[in-house]
């Protein structure tokens, strides 16, 4: 499948910024399925400096310094990207969760990409005794490592509510995981210490989630989302799940970056000189090729 990504991201000032810098990782990853065919960023102001770097996990970032006084600023990133991903794994295949965990400890693999970056805390996902012990009824002795974690995804989406004025986005695991409540970051963060807790490594992935309009409705222009799942290490590849829709990670997910949690992975964020209030507005369109024929005017 083929999409076009559409995320536009507009700050307004109550007071002029004299002085922004702000990183942004808005670019779709390449590999494991995916591959960027085009990828532009715009950018209002114009920024003073703009320099693209990767930081130690392969997550592309482009920081900017804006100079000049403003009161708006926005940034849209477009895109379009393939995705082409094989089926995942039926529920129980794969090694023992016991084994992927002993594996890890006993490896000797530091890259960027290896697990054990992903087995520890971090910092907004510490581990926490009630999450490792809501955890632990879904490693049974000997179950494998997907198996398992598929279980943990299922319980957490059955037990759990999605409701957007339960958390922001600094609301820490405990607080959610008491709440039972929450959104995709929440649900993500709360499986990835879970996981963590039984010794099984797992990353925080965000990107976007293609969504499909109503029957005979039009597509709404802004009306999808970012999103954010879990990649989970099982001892020979990682594989995606998504613990807000119950899912496994197929076509219909577009990755941007992977990190420890929220915090490796934002979509934009940095410092500004100024006072006053601010109001954020995101608009993301998640647009398949199939589709594009009447949705040209919403990203030309």
């Amino acid at each position: 499948m083929i999409y076009t990504l559409r995320h536009r991201t507009t700050y307004r000032y109550g007071r002029s910024v004299s002085f922004a810098r702000c990183s942004l990782r808005l670019k779709p990853a390449e590999g494991e399925g995916q591959s960027v065919l085009a990828s532009a960023v715009t950018i209002d102001p114009s920024p003073a400096r703009a320099v693209s770097r990767r930081d130690y996990f392969g997550i592309e970032s482009l920081a900017i310094t804006i100079a000049a006084p403003h009161t708006t600023f926005s940034v849209e990133a477009l895109s379009t990207v393939r995705v082409e991903r094989p089926d995942p794994p039926a529920p129980e295949e794969g090694m023992a969760w016991e084994a992927v965990r002993d594996g890890v400890v006993a490896g000797r693999d530091i890259s960027s990409r290896a697990p054990v970056h992903f087995l520890y805390p971090s910092d907004r996902v510490p581990l926490l005794r009630e999450v490792t012990d809501y955890a632990r009824p879904s490693f049974a002795p000997g179950r494998s490592a997907y198996g398992a974690a598929h279980d943990l995804m299922r319980r957490i989406a059955q037990d759990f509510r999605f409701d957007a004025k339960a958390t922001t986005v600094r609301t820490p695991v405990a607080e959610a995981f008491a709440g039972r409540a929450g959104v995709c970051q929440d649900f993500a963060h709360v499986m990835i210490a879970g996981l963590r807790g039984m010794g099984v490594p797992a990353a925080y992935v965000s990107g976007y989630l293609r969504t499909v309009p109503p029957p005979g409705r039009p597509r709404l222009r802004g009306a999808d989302a970012s999103h954010a799942w879990v990649a989970v290490w099982c001892g020979e590849a990682w594989h995606g799940l998504d613990p807000t829709n119950a899912c496994a990670v197929r076509d219909d997910h577009i990755v941007v970056a992977r990190g420890r949690d929220y915090g490796d992975v934002a979509p934009i964020d940095g410092i500004v000189s100024g006072s006053g209030r601010q109001r954020l507005k995101v608009e993301v369109d998640v647009i398949p090729e199939t589709e594009m024929q009447g949705d040209l005017a919403l990203v030309g």
